[in-house]
């Protein structure tokens, strides 16, 4: 008996990540291909697309506090494990940390914008005295469609466009009308991997509550809570609960996370939002995973048309995954539902993203307030007219339109943003 196609969805684009996916990616590229050369490293190159500089510049590093793209590479080569994937990371010792960074300290570890029209483009060379390997990374950030040692080519693997894990078909099959109906009748024991993201990034929320981590934006809002000055109600848990779980990730906490659709800042904001409002609301254990799956499906529905990596903030798309999971816990039907996306779009796009950082969490704060809030109106049967800007009558109109401003709007504000990063005065 064949898997239904949603579940295998779930499959390959819910993926445990430690750290900051993009940094990761790096040090994947570049623990694989110090994997292929011996001796002493002397030197680690690194060349990467406007996108991947951008969301890897300024973010923590997992088991470190410490940032750097240079560094991150050097990490990599040193003490990577290339066969951990997202978790390459996972092993590391304060000595190698130590090491990676006299390679930086030294000149050795250095970085380059590549000339490249892809959003996502990772190239790391790692030489030693008398051999070279070379790894690229394109598209998904564990595709590696490149090995190359000492200038022969011995693996081409990957996919050519893998933007995405899935398949193209299997992304077309995606309808909202279809998540709704599939997160309704699907057996639950086939949603473990749902169940596994709620435990994985509610934990690294409580952690990111408990914790000084970064900017502190989900600390802060449950400090003020607990003071008085903000209510103890579901938006403010939301928000703490699903920013927490940003200020540790961007911060480089080692708490693995579910990432979705290639981004743990997104896998948080599909799933924690909705682990509150299940708390708030005393929903069971089958409601809130159910609820989780509509969220994550929706997600990587958006998702797929939006890009991996976009002009636009991701934690919108995810955002507006959540905003269907409480409506969901909420007793919201596809009307409903439909109704909490054309709020969200209708509200949230446009949040540019300069990368991630600190600030993320901030961010992810005011996605997850405006998810309530949508779903809350959603609930009442209000939703924003197809009168109003680009939102149209039928909800997947309007998530083409929103993509289409991710896609086609957009060209020049990465170039723009990254020039501001690289040539601000600190």
């Amino acid at each position: 008996m064949h898997k239904h196609p949603f579940i295998h969805l779930l499959q390959t684009e819910l993926v445990v990540a430690l750290g900051c996916t993009e940094p990761v990616a790096i040090a994947l590229a570049a623990a694989k291909a110090r994997s292929y050369v011996q001796g002493p490293i002397e030197q680690v190159t690194v060349h990467a697309s406007a996108g991947i500089i951008k969301n890897a510049l300024a973010v923590g590093i997992p088991g470190t506090n410490l940032t750097g793209i240079d560094f991150v590479a050097a990490l990599g080569a040193i003490a990577g494990n290339a066969d951990k994937q997202l978790e390459v990371l996972a092993d590391i010792q304060p000595s190698d940390v130590a090491m990676a960074q006299d390679l930086v300290e030294k000149g050795l570890s250095v970085v380059h914008l590549a000339d490249t029209t892809r959003k996502l483009y990772i190239e790391v060379i790692v030489n030693t005295a008398h051999s070279y390997a070379k790894v690229v990374i394109t598209d998904n950030h564990t595709n590696i469609t490149l090995i190359e040692v000492d200038g022969k080519v011995v693996e081409t693997g990957g996919c050519a466009n893998a933007s995405f894990k899935s398949s193209k078909e299997e992304r077309e099959e995606l309808t909202v009308d279809g998540i709704i109906e599939f997160v309704n009748t699907v057996d639950l024991a086939e949603l473990q991997l749902v169940k596994q993201s709620i435990e994985l990034n509610r934990r690294a929320g409580l952690d990111g509550l408990a914790n000084e981590y970064g900017l502190q934006v989900g600390k802060t809002i449950k400090e003020n809570v607990q003071k008085g000055i903000l209510s103890d109600d579901l938006i403010s848990h939301a928000m703490a609960l699903a920013s927490a779980g940003s200020d540790g990730r961007m911060a480089g906490s080692s708490m693995p996370v579910m990432a979705n659709s290639g981004s743990g800042n997104q896998g948080i904001a599909a799933t924690n939002p909705v682990i509150a409002a299940a708390e708030k609301l005393g929903s069971s254990d089958e409601q809130l995973i159910r609820a989780v799956a509509l969220s994550h499906l929706v997600t990587i529905h958006i998702k797929s048309k939006f890009g991996r990596l976009s002009a636009l903030c991701g934690v919108t798309v995810s955002g507006t995954g959540a905003s269907c999971g409480i409506t969901h816990l909420l007793g919201g039907g596809s009307n409903e539902i439909k109704a909490a996306i054309q709020n969200m779009l209708g509200n949230v796009t446009g949040m540019m993203c300069d990368g991630a950082k600190g600030g993320c969490a901030m961010k992810v704060a005011t996605c997850t307030s405006a998810a309530v809030q949508s779903a809350l109106l959603a609930s009442k049967g209000m939703t924003i007219s197809s009168t109003n800007g680009f939102i149209e009558k039928d909800a997947e109109k309007t998530i083409d339109n929103f993509c289409r401003i991710g896609n086609e709007a957009t060209s020049d504000i990465d170039k723009l943003v990254l020039e501001m990063m690289l040539n601000k005065s600190l």
